[in-house]
């Protein structure tokens, strides 16, 4: 026979909940002045003169009574917000989202927080969301592939930002440097005729990758005509940015054995398109992409790319601008250059020497698919 349970609450039910662990706790608990605890728990720059066994201690202390700071006592103390505020284009998977989790570890790391804004790209958006941020607390900016126009009254870094503006530090990959890299590779794999994607107008990084790699081509004998360049114009951050610009090149009749998409993502559309009109990646066509996002590195065939240190990039930026917050604006740097890198993987291979009749007959003989509907 089962016993009834007796009246009223559960264990489980009766049990407070955890008392808060004040600052004078803590310190009474460690038989320091509150004053001790304080500056070694808000990383004060005071607490350089504490011995590092007594800073030990007390973060030790801290753990084991489930101490947490009060942020917003820390910013009236301080008479600071310690709020950061980040603007990005978009937020869904790729580019935007690796910066930005670098961007959030650092910033988490140094006792900030941070509100996002996402503008998709529209210019009054651009220009009214830095304004509401700094309403917010916002300290300082941290932009993401966002063209800004002018100064704004608080220090901002610009990761993929290309406008010289005062008081503006740009984060900047050396896309001539990746040009090298992406044309060297193909030419010594035998490469002559290259297709290029043209990256969309409003994206910072657009016209700055598509001119170094033009005006680094014919250096290399390699030939660019606009019947081998297709434009990227949709606001999309999927393959299918570029399935429809690869149909495109193909309906046009050229002959070429490879392609430089604009980024990782359109490459993956790139792929497929060429895939679905018969030809192989890459003993027909070898596609090279540009980020090396996650999922670069597990698609099939496995992406050639190049190598932003994206996560680097954001935490770069984040650390920049608190150094700007607290020491003041003073002669930040204006622009810092990131080296790319060159991952070579599955996509790339050697110029077949039958691939232009073979690439003219393929994509004649598979109609194109209208992934607009």
């Amino acid at each position: 026979m089962t016993k009834k349970r007796p009246s009223g609450k559960s264990a489980h039910e009766s049990k407070s909940p955890a008392k808060t662990v004040s600052l004078r706790t803590l310190a009474d608990f460690l038989k320091l002045s509150p004053a001790t605890v304080s500056v070694v728990m808000n990383d004060s720059p005071a607490a350089k003169a504490i011995p590092a066994h007594t800073k030990e201690r007390i973060k030790k202390a801290a753990r084991q009574l489930h101490y947490r700071p009060n942020f917003f006592a820390r910013s009236l103390s301080l008479k600071r917000g310690f709020m950061i505020g980040v603007l990005t284009p978009e937020l869904s998977d790729g580019y935007h989202t690796m910066v930005m989790s670098g961007i959030g570890d650092y910033l988490m790391r140094e006792g900030y927080f941070y509100l996002s804004a996402h503008h998709r790209h529209k210019a009054d958006l651009i220009e009214e969301y830095p304004r509401l941020l700094m309403s917010r607390g916002a300290e300082g900016i941290i932009a993401i592939d966002t063209v800004l126009t002018h100064r704004l009254s608080v220090p901002v870094v610009a990761i993929a930002g290309h406008e010289k503006i005062p008081g503006v530090t740009n984060v900047v990959l050396d896309h001539r440097r990746a040009a090298e890299l992406i044309l060297r590779h193909l030419f010594d794999l035998g490469h002559r005729r290259i297709a290029f994607m043209h990256g969309q107008p409003f994206s910072s990084d657009s016209d700055d990758r598509f001119s170094n790699l033009m005006a680094l081509a014919p250096q290399l004998g390699l030939e660019t005509s606009p019947e081998l360049t297709v434009q990227l114009e949709r606001d999309l951050t999927s393959p299918e940015l570029g399935y429809p610009v690869v149909q495109q090149l193909l309906n046009r009749g050229q002959n070429f054995t490879a392609l430089v998409a604009f980024n990782d993502m359109s490459a993956i559309g790139a792929i497929r398109a060429l895939r679905d009109a018969g030809l192989r990646v890459p003993e027909d066509v070898s596609v090279i992409g540009f980020d090396d996002i996650q999922a670069s590195a597990y698609m099939m065939p496995r992406l050639t790319t190049i190598r932003q240190p994206l996560r680097q990039m954001g935490e770069l930026a984040a650390k920049h601008l608190l150094q700007r917050i607290s020491k003041g604006n003073g002669r930040a740097p204006q622009t810092i250059s990131i080296a790319p890198e060159l991952l070579v993987r599955e996509s790339t291979g050697p110029a077949p020497q039958e691939a232009i009749p073979k690439l003219a007959n393929r994509s004649r003989k598979s109609a194109p698919v209208d992934v607009d509907g």
